[in-house]
């Protein structure tokens, strides 16, 4: 499909999307008395049992903190947190434990990086990125920039919403130091061809960091195959809880960059005259951490393993072409974003109409979406809107919810005309 992975869907059972949204407790219920169509999974996906039970348990049955506990709670807490780091490795094809961070989410991830390569940079140096970055891969280089001297050049788009090439290629001089680029965009559902972009960019020394928050709940991405130095991504948004996250770093850019933050767990002695850091990955893990959340992630990613990988993406892809089909059914809609290569998520416009207003009339019919600028204002600038509607589908998702809410958007959209 795209340089991104899929799982082995050898011995898998067959994809049944009943069976899985049995899977999901939060889908059966109703909302403003009509059954819950729940299309706002970009910001963030729902959790099936596994996750809920994996996190219950946790707390019932091993809650300690991890690492220097004496006793056997300690002891079963640790082995849970640290078996959801291998769970993680393997996930990504990530070569050690050692190369996985637990961070707060996909933002901290990359301010992370950002903090931790600052000292690479001096004025005149270079940071790509693209036109289509969420805030979180613009802003804190942004921060890096103003105290290096450095500056932020944002790579073009293409009005289907497709990354130009020839202007990335362009842009690629002896200045470039970090080249930064989201795998797949929150707004357009566009995916980028990494690897490629990643093996030109590393053809030139540049160091390269893959925000993979959009691309994990649809695809397994090989880090290895992508060949990036930093990968990073959320668990809330892949079907985990909230609150954690995971930066993937090789393990040599990781032991020559300095601690993001100080304090207990990250170090190996302390004395007024001099600290050291401990080993990696707790170099980067300053305080207690999420251990339920960790718990809850490596869930998430054993549940998605059970899956036929291939079916699922099947399923989303057809979710997404009837919903291209039925678009052409409601007056003055138009699609922003129309790249080849695209996963489910469907930003849109309605002549006439606000898109807090779609918003709020979808979910007075028990469908929820996302309205407004979708933390990525440089590309409502490139596309002069002020905001989009956009509905972005899961695998949990049904033919039949597509329906619904075309047939809603018909509604909202007799409704003002």
């Amino acid at each position: 499909m795209t340089d991104l992975s899929v799982a082995n869907a050898a011995n898998k059972p067959a994809f049944d999307v009943d069976a899985v949204r049995r899977d999901f407790p939060i889908l059966s219920q109703q909302v403003n008395g009509k059954p819950l169509v729940y299309l706002d999974n970009g910001a963030s996906a729902q959790k099936p049992e596994a996750v809920l039970d994996a996190m219950d348990r946790y707390y019932r049955e091993m809650h300690s903190n991890v690492h220097r506990g004496a006793h056997t709670l300690g002891d079963r807490a640790t082995a849970a947190f640290e078996g959801a780091r291998e769970t993680v490795r393997s996930f990504l094809n990530a070569e050690s434990t050692r190369e996985i961070i637990w961070t707060r989410g996909t933002t901290e991830a990359i301010n992370l990086v950002a903090n931790g390569l600052a000292a690479r940079l001096k004025p005149g140096d270079e940071i790509l990125v693209s036109q289509m970055e969420h805030h979180a891969n613009i802003v804190p280089w942004q921060m890096i920039a103003e105290r290096t001297g450095a500056k932020v050049v944002p790579i073009q788009i293409t009005p289907d919403g497709e990354l130009d090439l020839e202007s990335f290629t362009s842009l690629l001089n002896k200045r470039t130091r970090i080249f930064a680029i989201t795998h797949v965009s929150n707004v357009l559902g566009t995916v980028n061809p990494v690897a490629a972009l990643v093996e030109q960019a590393k053809s030139l020394g540049i160091l390269t960091l893959v925000d993979g928050a959009q691309a994990v709940p649809h695809y397994q991405p090989d880090v290895q195959a992508l060949g990036c130095d930093f990968y990073v991504f959320s668990s809330h948004k892949m079907f985990g809880p909230t609150g954690i996250g995971v930066l993937y770093g090789k393990a040599q850019l990781l032991e020559e960059m300095p601690p993001y933050q100080g304090g207990g767990e990250m170090i190996e002695r302390v004395s007024f005259e001099r600290t050291t850091w401990n080993t990696l990955p707790y170099k980067f893990e300053a305080g207690t951490p999420a251990i339920a959340e960790a718990v809850g992630l490596g869930a998430a990613i054993d549940y998605l393993n059970r899956l036929d990988r291939q079916a699922m993406e099947a399923a989303e892809a057809n979710l997404l072409e009837r919903a291209n089909q039925l678009v052409e059914t409601v007056p003055g809609m138009e699609i922003i974003g129309t790249a080849k290569q695209k996963v489910p998520v469907m930003s849109f416009k309605i002549a006439g109409l606000h898109p807090s207003d779609i918003g709020t009339l979808l979910d007075q019919q028990g469908i929820a979406i996302r309205t407004g600028h979708h933390c990525a204002m440089p590309l409502m600038d490139f596309y002069g809107v002020p905001g989009t509607a956009r509905a972005s589908f899961a695998f949990y998702n049904t033919l039949d919810e597509v329906e619904q809410l075309f047939t809603a958007l018909q509604k909202v959209q007799r409704l003002f005309a």
